[in-house]
């Protein structure tokens, strides 16, 4: 649903920089200037077309991206999206990518990595015998020096033995799952929550400050293991609850 209050709306109708450009691409392709599949100006004709910086031609243009209005590839250009492929998706993103293609920086404090004995609520997700040992991280992720979530995640060793022997203030937890175990199924569960005392202290806010909490798990097939796994198809590769304070985080979809 989309707000009409007035307090959303450009104070006098006055549009940000990359607004103004996000609306003259966003009517143009409306318009039909651009067919699916065409290529677009480039970010320096739109940098001297509208003698902005590239940084705000580039938020227009990732906003136009993320809207699913257009196809962004690297080195080569932007192109008018193909209308006809329609799927909504969430999808997994490196959060360090996340953070440095908006040009801020990111590090990330480990507070916690240890091998742990499963639970019988952790084993059932995951799909490994109770009392097995499972991988434990707890993480507190920066933006531009600012706590912007608190990772704390479980992995079963099973698809990834090495997880525990990373450096995770050089390599985000995602991006090395991502490439020693990639999945074929995620589950998200996405509320509002409020932060405990130990969420508080970590994110920099006070308890029970209003935060955003998905709840992420991912599997694999266990083929993929090597193991027909009996009437087990798959297996969980990790369970991750990522808290991120209200003020600080917006959730975005993608249409492609």
């Amino acid at each position: 649903m989309v707000s009409t209050n007035a307090s959303h709306l450009p104070i006098h109708g006055a549009l940000a920089p990359f607004a103004k450009v996000k609306q003259f691409l966003k009517a143009e392709l409306v318009g039909g200037r651009w067919p699916p599949g065409a290529l677009m100006p480039s970010e320096a004709e739109l940098v001297g077309q509208f003698k902005v910086s590239r940084m705000t031609v580039n938020r227009a243009l990732r906003e136009l991206q993320g809207e699913g209005l257009v196809e962004r590839v690297q080195g080569v250009g932007t192109f008018a999206a193909q209308p006809h492929k329609v799927a909504a998706t969430l999808t997994i993103r490196d959060l360090h990518q996340e953070i440095e293609a908006r040009g801020h920086t990111h590090h990330s404090v480990v507070h916690l990595a240890t091998t742990e004995a499963a639970t019988a609520d952790l084993a059932l997700q995951l799909g490994m015998p109770e009392g097995d040992p499972v991988f434990h991280t707890l993480i507190v992720h920066f933006e531009n020096g600012l706590p912007l979530q608190c990772e704390d995640r479980y992995v079963n060793p099973d698809c990834a033995p090495d997880y525990i022997k990373q450096d995770f203030t050089h390599v985000t937890p995602t991006r090395y799952l991502l490439q020693v175990s990639p999945y074929v199924d995620a589950q998200y569960s996405i509320e509002a929550a409020s932060a405990s005392a130990t969420e508080a202290k970590l994110l920099g806010m006070d308890a029970g400050a209003p935060c955003l909490v998905v709840v992420r798990r991912t599997t694999r097939l266990r083929s993929q293991l090597g193991d027909s796994g009996g009437p087990h198809l798959t297996e969980g590769i990790t369970i991750a609850r990522l808290v991120h304070p209200g003020n600080r985080y917006s959730l975005q979809g993608q249409f492609q």
